[in-house]
C-alpha cells in the first residue's frame, strides 16, 4: 500500500532549546498545574509536601521532596492506582524525572477515566 505524503504525518525535529524539559528543574509545577486543571483536591502539607487525590478517589499523586522515607528510595514522585477491580499499583520517579514526563505519565493515566 502507497501512502500519499500528504497522509503521513509531518516529521518534527525540536531544536535543543525546546527540549529544555528534558532536564529536571526539580519543581512540580507542571503536575499541579495538571492536578488543578483537573479538579482533583491537592494539599500542600507543611513540610512542603504536595498530595493529591482523583475526585474519585482511585488515583493519588505525591510530591514528596521532604519525605525522608521516598528520599531513602530515591523517589520523590509517587503514583499509587486503587482499579475497582484489581490490586493496588504504585509507580514511583526520581528527583532526576522531568515533571512534564510525570504529568505526562498522569494526564494519559487518567485520559480515558471520567472527571
Amino acid at each position: 500500500m502507497n501512502a500519499s505524503a500528504t497522509l503521513l504525518p509531518a516529521v518534527v525535529r525540536p531544536t535543543v532549546e525546546d527540549r529544555h524539559w528534558l532536564s529536571s528543574d526539580h519543581c512540580a509545577g507542571p503536575v499541579l498545574e495538571l492536578l488543578h486543571a483537573l479538579d482533583w483536591t491537592v494539599v500542600a502539607t507543611p513540610e512542603a509536601n504536595v498530595l493529591a487525590t482523583s475526585p474519585d478517589g482511585r488515583v493519588y499523586v505525591g510530591w514528596l521532596p521532604e519525605d525522608p522515607a521516598v528520599w531513602m528510595r530515591g523517589t520523590v514522585w509517587r503514583v499509587q492506582v486503587q482499579p475497582a477491580e484489581s490490586d493496588a499499583w504504585v509507580q514511583e520517579f526520581g528527583i532526576d524525572t522531568p515533571a512534564e514526563a510525570v504529568a505526562g505519565f498522569v494526564a494519559a493515566l487518567v485520559a480515558h477515566s471520567p472527571r
